[in-house]
């Protein structure tokens, strides 16, 4: 992997370290966890800290996804994240991307072996890192345990034909404007709209 700004030194949640499948174990032995591709990608390790590089925060803390987004299940492994704070699931065997301002769900139709062979060779693509891109060209910078936060969000900013301003915030204010975002807007009646601020 390249742009490597973050690893996850040693090993010291071994609880949830003894949960994981054996190539997700593998992958962690070697680094546990690491933040690549100049914050393209973010692959959690098994640590009480940082919380934000925390799996076990993210898979069964008081803010993991399961218990937001309703496509997604309590066994379901939030393994990792690209840079505006999707994330990248395990199901079985099966990686699937979690769309947190929607709560859509895709199949990836990879396991984690060729997810990371794609990324590894197609990363703007596979990582969707265009908001990183365009937040780097205006000069910004993002580090260990930061987001870029992309307002509005793209789900509404697709259509209002204006270049929604990027910027670097926390990873837990990130997913938290996310998921309180998702949570208005997913039994929003037709016709409705709502008040947003940024982050």
């Amino acid at each position: 992997m390249k742009g490597i700004l973050y690893t996850g030194g040693e090993l010291t949640d071994l609880a949830t370290f003894a949960r994981l499948p054996v190539y997700l174990q593998t992958f962690l032995r070697e680094q546990n966890g690491v933040v690549a591709y100049f914050g393209g990608l973010h692959i959690r390790g098994c640590v009480a800290e940082p919380t934000w590089h925390s799996l076990d925060a993210a898979w069964q803390g008081p803010t993991a996804f399961w218990r937001t987004y309703d496509e997604v299940t309590e066994s379901d492994i939030p393994f990792g994240q690209d840079c505006v704070g999707n994330q990248f699931l395990l199901r079985g065997d099966a990686v699937l991307l979690l769309d947190t301002e929607t709560g859509e769900l895709a199949d990836l139709e990879v396991d984690f072996k060729h997810f990371l062979f794609g990324v590894e060779k197609y990363p703007l693509d596979a990582l969707g890192m265009e908001p990183l891109r365009g937040f780097q060209q205006q000069g910004g910078v993002l580090q260990p345990g930061q987001l870029v936060s992309v307002f509005p969000p793209f789900c509404i900013a697709v259509n209002s034909g204006k270049a929604p301003s990027l910027k670097a915030v926390a990873a837990a204010d990130r997913l938290a404007w996310l998921a309180d975002f998702h949570q208005k807007i997913k039994d929003l009646p037709d016709g409705q709209t709502i008040q947003l601020t940024g982050e």
